[in-house]
C-alpha cells in the first residue's frame, strides 16, 4: 500500500477509480479508464473492441498477440496499457489502407500462409515489424526472428515464402 500520509493514493482506491490513459491505437486516439494493471491486450479487445490480437498463453510465449508500438514487435499480453499511452499502436486493424491489403497480409494469401488463423494476426504483425527492421535477408534469419511467433498448424515454410515475398519491393507496372 502506498502511504496515504502524503496524498498519495492506495492500490485499492486506483482499483476502484482507475487510471485515465489515452492510447493512440491504428491512428486514432482513445481515452481510457483503466486499472493500472490491464494489458495492453486486455485494452484492446475488451475496451476498444479491437479482437483481431489473439490471447493464446498469456505468457508472452506463443506471440498471437503480437502488435506494432511504434514500428517494433511487442507482445501485447506482457505490456501494461500505460507504458503504451504517448505510443503509436499498430494491430491488425490498422495495416491495411482501406480495401487495399498491407503487403504482407497480400503475401499471406497468396502463399496460403495460415490454416486456422489463430496465430495469423500476431505473425503478421511480427513479420511486418521484421521487415521494417531489415533482418529479414535470409529463410534461416525469417525463421530465427520469427521464432517467437508459433503456429499450432505448421504453416512455417508458408510463412517464410510469405515474408520472403511481401520484404521485396512492390513491381513497377
Amino acid at each position: 500500500m502506498i502511504d496515504d500520509t502524503h496524498g498519495a493514493v492506495g492500490i485499492a482506491e486506483l482499483e476502484a477509480v482507475g487510471v485515465a490513459v489515452t492510447l493512440s491505437v491504428n491512428g486514432r486516439e482513445d481515452t481510457l479508464t483503466l486499472d493500472p494493471r490491464v494489458t495492453l491486450l486486455d485494452a484492446l479487445r475488451e475496451h476498444l473492441g479491437l479482437t483481431g490480437s489473439k490471447k493464446g498463453c498469456d505468457h508472452g510465449q506463443c506471440g498471437a498477440c503480437t502488435v506494432l508500438i511504434d514500428g517494433r514487435r511487442v507482445y501485447s499480453c506482457l505490456t501494461l496499457a500505460l507504458r503504451a499511452a504517448g505510443a503509436q499502436i499498430t494491430t491488425i486493424e490498422g495495416l491495411a489502407n482501406g480495401d487495399e491489403l498491407h503487403p504482407v497480409q497480400a503475401a499471406f494469401i497468396e502463399h496460403d500462409a495460415f490454416q486456422c488463423g489463430y496465430c495469423t494476426p500476431g505473425q503478421i504483425c511480427s513479420a511486418v515489424g521484421l521487415i521494417r527492421e531489415g533482418h529479414a535477408h535470409s529463410d534461416a534469419d525469417i525463421r530465427e526472428l520469427m521464432s517467437g511467433n508459433i503456429c499450432r498448424c505448421g504453416a512455417y515454410p508458408n510463412i517464410v515464402a510469405a515474408i520472403r515475398d511481401a520484404r521485396k519491393p512492390p513491381r513497377a507496372g
